[in-house]
């Protein structure tokens, strides 16, 4: 489990905002005006307004985070609660489509009504960017990130939600355009056009191994920016031309294919989120470090320099 190096401090505010809630259920034609569904990041005031249409509030944060200031009413969930329970593979999702189904189902989640998520974007991992991924890839297509996360969120106060409907009726649809496999992303290193980012420490892309890994290093052929280097201090993320060119430095244009990775796909999570959101074309390799590590260094192999 990854350690909580972003260790949530009590916020006040918070703890006066967050007040007792309820999560709501609404037709399938339910939609907000102003929300485009090609978009994977929304804003505060668009989350608002499909909260108060109907639409199911997620909360991803780590369960220190939600211990630290719980948001009731509000579906909670932990990355964790989709993947498998062991080392190496932890950071992939679980195979059995009928498990992840009832998981889902069982947290309100119903086709047609959107789901909004919220994590701590200061102090989190990016949580709420991997379960908008996990949401997405398991083809439930108006799973949104709240834009500077609960903060954001609930800067206005708490947000007007109604009751769901338990269990939901969501049934899982994978879509493979946003995820990638190890032996995938083995036949991508090299290729032009594709552009492997590590989004880890500058530590852990340099070799140091502190959350679990078999081997140190990074893909080769892999390029580091730190998942968070996409946002700024308030934990918003960068848009528009900031975001471009952040990425172009990198090399990564309009049409690059752009495959990120992490220890446990956690972090890269977010980061594709990010760039889906932008209209890059861009998949997680959820196994990430965990999985990669442990294979045989002949036919997946780490470098450091």
């Amino acid at each position: 489990m990854i350690p909580s190096v972003f260790k949530s401090t009590r916020r006040a505010f918070l703890q006066l905002a967050l007040a007792a809630t309820v999560v709501a259920i609404v037709p399938a034609h339910l939609r907000a005006d102003d929300v485009d569904p090609s978009h994977w990041v929304i804003e505060a005031d668009q989350a608002r307004k499909l909260l108060a249409e109907g639409a199911l509030l997620i909360d991803a944060r780590g369960q220190d985070l939600k211990e630290d200031a719980p948001l009731q009413g509000a579906a909670a969930v932990i990355w964790q609660d989709f993947t498998n329970p062991d080392l190496p593979v932890k950071g992939r999702l679980l195979a059995d489509d009928a498990a992840l189904t009832a998981k889902l189902q069982g947290i309100g989640l119903s086709k047609g009504v959107p789901a909004v998520v919220v994590a701590d974007s200061v102090n989190g991992w990016g949580e709420d960017g991997r379960i908008v991924w996990t949401l997405r890839t398991l083809g439930h297509s108006e799973t949104f990130l709240v834009n500077g996360g609960i903060a954001a969120l609930l800067a206005e106060g708490t947000p007007d939600l109604k009751s769901a409907k338990v269990p939901g009726d969501f049934t899982v649809a994978r879509d493979e355009d946003y995820e990638i496999t190890k032996e995938q992303l083995k036949e991508l290193i090299g290729k032009k056009d594709v552009t492997i980012l590590d989004v880890r420490e500058p530590r852990e892309y340099a070799g140091e191994t502190p959350y679990g890994e078999s081997r140190g290093g990074h893909v080769p052929g892999a390029k580091h920016i730190f998942y968070k280097d996409l946002q700024d201090k308030d934990g918003r993320v960068l848009t528009g031309d900031a975001l471009k060119e952040r990425l172009a430095a990198l090399g990564i244009a309009a049409d690059t294919q752009v495959v990120a990775y992490c220890t446990g796909g956690i972090r890269s999570g977010f980061f594709t989120s990010v760039l889906n959101d932008a209209g890059y074309k861009a998949r997680n390799y959820a196994g990430s470090m965990w999985e990669w590590s442990a294979q045989d260094p002949k036919d997946y192999p780490l470098v450091t320099e």
